[in-house]
């Protein structure tokens, strides 16, 4: 199997069962006392560390959910579908009309907080025994918790916190939602940890690294616009001559691609484990893949989806001509059906267009057969280009060096064109703008925009349908308000 770690979390998931009340009810198995597996007998050999370890990465495979919603919810793409009820949650989160009874944003948080309590679950033991390599692992569990930790703060502001130890029943009744700044300073302790304790290069495709840890780390400062902290930690990811941007685009995002030069942190995903729809986060492969796929398609390359998360006509023209992303990121599908013969069918609020980094490609003979649920493709959750614009953000916003910002936008402009001469010498406010708009056409279809949008202020005068002061936040289930017994507030005006 190509991807090892994930191939241990059937095994690995079984030790994870615990009570939570923040998780779905299919996140964890019931099962009699006499079977439990408590700290009185696991916990107990390195092989016992490193399945929770796998366990923790596990929930990784969920964030399908984050990347798709995140770009439906941007002006870069209409929600798309078989009809205006196909998968309602996210079509409500399109037309920015959606409730704290929304399923969908439900599951981003179950998820998201199953995580969480596995990397707790981890910590709240990880001193029981001692061995060789325990550190490195500790590392990891920690950049996977503050991972975790930065998906929820980003997409709900405020949540409850507990250090090395599992949520328990009864929790959300006395625990508080933290504020962000106590979210962020978690997170912030979590990855300066892992960078100080974590490798170069991963020991398995998919692992941690100090790369990744800083990257996250200067991602977290941008947000919170620390620009000198952001810079300083983003150069060191830059200097540190790990990573380079790939040759071809193109081929990044084919299977040849994954695990990459420019591959900071990737997800791992296998078509060899099945999954179904009443349970989505059992499968091993990427949701989202056959859900952007183009619906009845025939023909060479791809295969068919459900056509979700179609790009619209002002995202393609946001590319500039002669721009080499272009043909990479969306697909034309009249053009393409041209020159291929291909045929396809049309769905709810058919564009023409598709996210073609995340389409499902053809997959081997001997992959599931799920209507298109366990796609192999990885998602490139940090790539060096994201991280070499974040450098030239905080060099540019934060006053810097705007000569430094110039350089890292100009490396991913070159790669762009194929050419110098669509190098930008601007600086000052018009610099911060050009540096905006490559980050979105670099990064379109791989669910940031949106996130972008909020943290610079621009979302209300991008995005149809939004309300300053409410949709930068997206709302607690009103499960998790429910439970807390009035511990906890709504987000603003939910």
């Amino acid at each position: 199997m190509k991807k090892n770690i994930i191939n241990k979390t059937i095994v690995a998931g079984l030790f994870t069962i615990t009570a939570f009340i923040f998780s779905c009810s299919d996140d964890f198995v019931k099962v009699s006392p006499e079977y439990s597996i408590d700290s009185e007998n696991y916990f107990n050999s390195p092989d016992d560390y490193y399945m929770a370890l796998v366990a923790s990465y596990d929930l990784l495979q969920t964030t399908y959910a984050n990347a798709i919603v995140g770009e439906i919810a941007s002006e870069n793409t209409l929600c798309g579908g078989e009809s205006p009820t196909d998968v309602i949650g996210w079509q409500q989160i399109d037309d920015m009309i959606h409730t704290p009874t929304n399923s969908n944003l439900k599951d981003i948080w179950n998820w998201m907080f199953a995580g969480v309590q596995r990397t707790n679950y981890f910590m709240e033991f990880n001193d029981k025994i001692d061995f060789d390599g325990k550190e490195q692992m500790i590392g990891e569990v920690r950049f996977l918790r503050a991972y975790y930790n930065f998906e929820l703060v980003k997409w709900f502001g405020p949540i409850p916190l507990k250090k090395d130890a599992r949520f328990n029943l009864g929790d959300e009744t006395s625990i508080p939602r933290s504020p962000v700044s106590d979210v962020y300073a978690a997170i912030e302790e979590d990855l300066i940890f892992a960078a100080s304790v974590l490798p170069d290069t991963p020991s398995e495709a998919g692992r941690a690294t100090k790369g990744a840890a800083n990257a996250l780390l200067g991602k977290a400062y941008l947000y919170q616009e620390k620009f000198t902290e952001a810079a300083a930690v983003l150069e060191n990811v830059i200097n540190s001559g790990v990573y380079s941007l790939a040759p071809s685009f193109n081929d990044m995002f084919e299977a040849e691609g994954e695990n990459g030069p420019e591959s900071v942190f990737e997800v791992q995903y296998t078509d060899m484990e099945g999954a179904g729809f009443g349970c989505l986060q059992c499968s091993e492969g990427n949701v989202a893949v056959g859900f952007s796929g183009v619906r009845g398609y025939d023909g060479p390359l791809f295969t068919p989806g459900f056509s979700f998360n179609v790009p619209v006509q002002e995202a393609a023209d946001a590319f500039e001509p002669g721009d080499l992303r272009k043909g990479v990121t969306i697909l034309d599908i009249v053009a393409w059906a041209d020159t291929t013969s291909a045929v396809y069918t049309t769905g709810n609020e058919h564009t023409g267009f598709f996210n073609r980094k995340y389409l499902p490609r053809k997959r081997s003979a001997d992959a599931q057969n799920d209507l298109n649920l366990t796609n192999p493709n990885n998602y490139r959750a940090i790539r060096y280009a994201d991280v070499l614009l974040m450098a030239a953000e905080a060099n540019n916003r934060g006053g810097i060096s705007d000569a430094s910002a110039q350089e890292y936008l100009n490396q991913v402009r070159r790669r762009a064109f194929g050419d110098l001469n669509h190098d930008v010498t601007l600086s000052g406010a018009a610099l911060t703008d050009a540096i905006y708009h490559e980050r979105r056409v670099e990064l379109m279809g791989e669910g940031h925009h949106f996130f972008d949008l909020v943290r610079t202020g621009k979302a209300a005068e991008a995005i149809d349908g939004f309300v300053a002061g409410k949709h930068e936040l997206f709302p607690i289930p009103i499960e998790e308000i429910n439970f807390s017994n009035g511990n906890w507030a709504q987000n603003p005006n939910y």
